[in-house]
């Protein structure tokens, strides 16, 4: 239809300003479906070419005037909404002019930003004008770049971090952009790309706290364009000796490329992690689900091993042993704050508090210099961190000791429009990765999961806490991501040693898991005195399930009902021998009475 059109053909450089709103917002109002692509194209490029001649001056110089920057901008944004109108919006021209409107305009905030927010959506739906926008003719990345440095609002920080997040998604066609990102320092600019993305992200911390307008979007696709680089960088890099990859013919993984160029992200990631607020109904969500997938492609390399765990750099905790952390949630080292001691019961109305308690606790290690940038009070402790987070989100997706399969838990997730398996192996994950990576790590998580006075009255994957979900999780149909994701934490928590797994929480809770990773059979009983093979009270412990072994009563039984009983068991096999679901030699009745053992 060209009603929108002819509309906005009829106005004129004397037309009343009401005429020219009133005919912009019917154009920004309208359905996709009332604006054919031909007319959409005729009206972003006709609105586009006004706004240029327009400029930043105030007199009439064509239908429209810098007073109708911001509605001209939104109109051209809806049509952009529509891939037809992106594909005019993308041409060179026409993003150089959005990008040139968006500085012109300074001074009107609702208008530059709105030119900047046409040029993402054009990024967005057509891909190849990522790799036009930031060629040298037309400068975006560089001008993204210094709007991202300069900018100190959430709004606009997030519009720059959105484009050069854009920019740098495909290592095809950003490759160049972002190797100039993270290895120059660009002409009119104090530092690289590190640098500024690290100031910001100090500076998003302290706005998500105080509550600032946007900026939880803004931090969110600022660790977007840091993944991108933390992903594609090291594949870029060229020099053999900062790369750390796997030998040849491995499949190759997230960390197993790395640069120490980009070692300067880590801190500044870790600060966000360990101060980012809690949020509801879910505990975990952008942005921290974010810096948490920045975190798992950053490796734990020997000159980052003491970043990532500062208390080893102490002489007195070198193995992160002799100067034990209090357990998660708790006010002091005693047992009684610890999640996984005595019975279900007695966790299970407060563990979600404690862990939400120590989650908000958090936060209080963020303290201010002089200069305004956070520091962290030490230790800065990623694990403890990871754990109460992991802690909270368990018990807030599963409750009590409700079956990770049971509908109530898909309904759950579904009102809030996630999945376990998107929502929670990436935090799992970091733990486990964690865990591999340092003995003392490992160590802690035992303490924590797994103590030496862990209660074994009760099976261990109907406990209300950790253990139990994650045992439960091992065993789920529907959640297979996070459920390969719990058996590998717990196997790294374990030291990678099966055998030790299955003598600390019983074979039966991870035979599935094992026999999913090739290991068949089940794994001979550790030896290693710290592994309990009977209870503080000396009651033995049963190697299948974990828990207290009870002497199996006698059967009371006349020989009537034991006659009975064999008859049925008979009748049982001989159907299942008929039916092939077992072979005539499988047939325990049938060899037993060839054994003459049958009376």
């Amino acid at each position: 239809m060209s009603t929108f059109l002819d509309a906005y053909n009829a106005l004129s450089p004397s037309s009343p300003r009401s005429d020219v709103s009133s005919v912009l917002q019917s154009i920004t109002d309208a359905f996709s479906s009332q604006i054919d692509a031909s007319h959409r194209k005729q009206l972003v490029q006709t609105i586009i070419d006004d706004l240029t001649k327009c400029g930043n001056g105030n007199g009439k110089k064509g239908r429209l005037c810098s007073k109708d920057a911001y509605p001209a901008l939104a109109a051209v944004k809806a049509l952009g909404k529509d891939p037809a109108g992106s594909e005019i919006i993308a041409t060179p021209a026409n993003l150089s002019a959005l990008l040139s409107l968006s500085q012109s305009f300074k001074d009107n905030a609702d208008a530059s930003n709105e030119a900047l927010r046409c040029i993402a959506n054009a990024l967005l739906l057509i891909s190849n004008a990522r790799e036009t926008f930031i060629q040298k003719s037309i400068g975006g990345g560089e001008a993204a770049l210094e709007m991202l440095e300069k900018s100190t609002n959430p709004e606009r920080i997030f519009l720059a971090s959105r484009i050069l997040f854009l920019c740098t998604a495909s290592l095809a066609s950003g490759g160049d952009f972002i190797k100039m990102l993270v290895e120059s320092k660009p002409s009119g600019h104090p530092g690289n790309i590190i640098e500024v993305v690290n100031a910001k992200l100090d500076s998003l911390s302290r706005s998500i706290m105080n509550g600032a307008k946007l900026s939880r979007e803004a931090m969110t696709d600022l660790l977007k364009l840091t993944f991108n680089l933390l992903a594609h960088y090291p594949k870029i890099a060229s020099d053999a000796q900062e790369i750390s990859a796997k030998s040849e013919g491995e499949a190759e993984v997230m960390g197993d490329r790395w640069s120490d160029r980009l070692d300067g992200f880590l801190p500044p990631l870790l600060r966000t992690f360990l101060t980012l607020p809690p949020t509801f109904p879910s505990p975990l969500s952008a942005p921290t689900t974010h810096v948490i997938h920045n975190l798992i492609a950053i490796p734990v390399t020997p000159s980052l091993h003491t970043k990532w765990f500062p208390a080893a750099a102490s002489p007195r905790s070198s193995k992160g042993r002799d100067s034990p952390l209090p357990s998660p949630g708790s006010s002091s080292g005693s047992n009684s704050g610890s999640p996984t001691l005595g019975p279900a019961k007695d966790v299970k109305h407060s563990a979600f508090d404690r862990a939400f308690s120590a989650l908000a606790a958090g936060r209080r290690s963020l303290s201010l210099t002089r200069s305004g940038s956070p520091q962290l009070s030490p230790p800065a402790d990623v694990l403890l961190r990871a754990y109460d987070l992991l802690d909270v989100s368990l018990a807030h997706y599963l409750p009590g000791a409700v079956d990770p399969d049971d509908s109530s838990v898909r309904e759950r997730c579904r009102k809030q429009g996630e999945t376990l398996d998107d929502v929670l192996p990436p935090l799992v994950l970091l733990i486990g990765k964690l865990c591999t990576a340092d003995e003392g790590a490992r160590t802690r998580m035992r303490e924590w999961i797994l103590p030496a006075d862990l209660d074994r009255t009760s099976p261990l994957e109907g406990r209300a806490d950790m253990l139990g979900r994650s045992l439960r999780l091992l065993a789920s149909v529907h959640h297979t991501k996070l459920k390969m994701a719990t058996g590998e934490m717990l196997y790294a928590v374990c030291d990678s040693d099966a055998s030790l797994l299955a003598s600390y929480v019983g074979y039966g809770n991870v035979a599935g898991f094992l026999f999913h990773k090739g290991i068949t059979g089940q794994p001979s009983r550790v030896s290693n005195s710290t592994v309990p093979s009977t209870t503080p009270s000396g009651a033995p412990i049963n190697p299948i399930t974990g828990v207290v072994e009870t002497p199996k009563p006698e059967i009371d039984m006349t020989d009537e009902e034991k006659e009975r009983e064999a008859e049925k068991l008979f009748v049982l096999f001989d159907r299942l021998e008929k039916s092939g679901a077992i072979q005539p030699g499988q047939n325990p009745i049938r060899k037993a009475a060839a054994e003459g053992k049958l009376g």
